[in-house]
């Protein structure tokens, strides 16, 4: 009888064991979680993700630390990518090229004049964020935050009022933007791909004539100095976005996980007033110093949708389409559906 009820005993002892390692309530007292971004930490991104990280501590009672790797620190997006699947970071900030790496349909959402203004891009992701947050999940992801990142605007040597104007002249976009080049070429435009550190020169030097670009960064590396005209047309939306990997999203006990989207969620609004205000900053600040604003009237703004209209079959069809033609017409439907209930 003792010799049962000893085997019982370390039966016992042992499935208590067991239960303990398996269960990531007891098997761990706290978890850290490496968060990379490129964005310099004195920045409205970067405080914002340090007080995200502050909160996920806060709401989960300590059980979540969150070490935040600012500035490019872990390396590029494409290095953090790596990163990221391999689980040496668990978290990242990522733009929209990072972003349409793991979700390619996310690219629409930059097709050129697509997109016209705020109300309609809250629309087109109120009505999609479901299914791409559901895409994200399949290829490994949970997605945190997404965020509205301002405006690409075109900035040019000469003022441009039509689409003509534009392609008579040499446009630089960094040379990440493989996709947008792509597009751009399609559209008949004179792409010059250019590194990021390198489009001052040759605007200087007169190697290109415009500028593909945010007017933050225009400001902050003194491209309107040169390309001194910046057209009021939206080209199309930045967006952002940070992803946590589905293996440490599964780690994370399931009392905790709402309570951490609900932070993140509030961040997401937190961000996109402080982009909008850093905007708004960076275009007077530029104005202060010789910006010109070439405003387009509502007619000057119809040629431009015009005139990419003309060329959908080029970019959403074909072998190797530019941009997926099924969330293409999605897109296309829900603005269609939203300006005529505008109106």
């Amino acid at each position: 009888m003792k010799t049962f009820n000893r085997h019982k005993l370390q039966f016992f002892i042992f499935a208590l064991m067991i239960f303990f390692i398996i269960n990531p309530v007891f098997a761990q007292r706290n978890m850290n979680i490496r968060l990379a971004s490129l964005v310099p930490e004195n920045t409205a991104w970067g405080q914002a993700i340090n007080r995200m990280a502050s909160e996920w501590n806060r709401v989960t009672d300590g059980f979540i630390t969150v070490t935040v790797f600012h500035g490019g620190t872990a390396g590029d997006e494409s290095q953090v990518m790596s990163l990221l699947r391999s689980n040496q970071i668990q978290a990242a900030v990522f733009s929209s090229m990072g972003l349409y790496s793991i979700t390619p349909e996310l690219m629409v959402i930059s097709y050129p004049f697509l997109i016209r203004n705020d109300a309609e891009l809250d629309e087109v992701l109120r009505r999609v964020r479901p299914e791409l947050d559901a895409r994200m999940q399949q290829n490994g992801f949970v997605t945190m935050t997404w965020a509205k990142a301002g405006w690409v605007k075109l900035f040019t040597r000469t003022p441009i009022a039509t689409p003509d104007d534009l392609r008579r002249l040499r446009m630089a976009t960094g040379t990440d933007d493989q996709t947008m080049i792509q597009a751009f070429r399609l559209l008949n435009y004179q792409m010059v791909p250019a590194n990021l550190t390198e489009i001052l020169f040759s605007l200087q030097s007169g190697r290109v004539d415009a500028v593909y670009t945010s007017p933050i960064f225009a400001a902050g590396n003194q491209l309107f100095g040169i390309a001194g005209n910046m057209s009021s047309i939206n080209v199309a939306p930045f967006m952002g976005g940070i992803l946590m990997n589905d293996v440490t999203w599964r780690r994370i006990p399931e009392r905790h996980r709402t309570a951490i989207l609900e932070v993140s969620r509030r961040m997401e609004a937190d961000i996109e007033r402080s982009i909008s205000s850093l905007e708004n900053e960076a275009v007077t600040t530029m104005l202060r110093h010789g910006l010109r604003i070439n405003e387009l009237t509502p007619a000057q703004m119809q040629v431009w949708y015009d005139d990419t209209a003309r060329f959908e079959s080029r970019l959403t069809t074909g072998t190797n389409p530019t941009f997926n033609r099924d969330f293409y017409n999605r897109i296309n439907n829900i603005l269609t559906d939203y300006r005529r209930r505008s109106q």
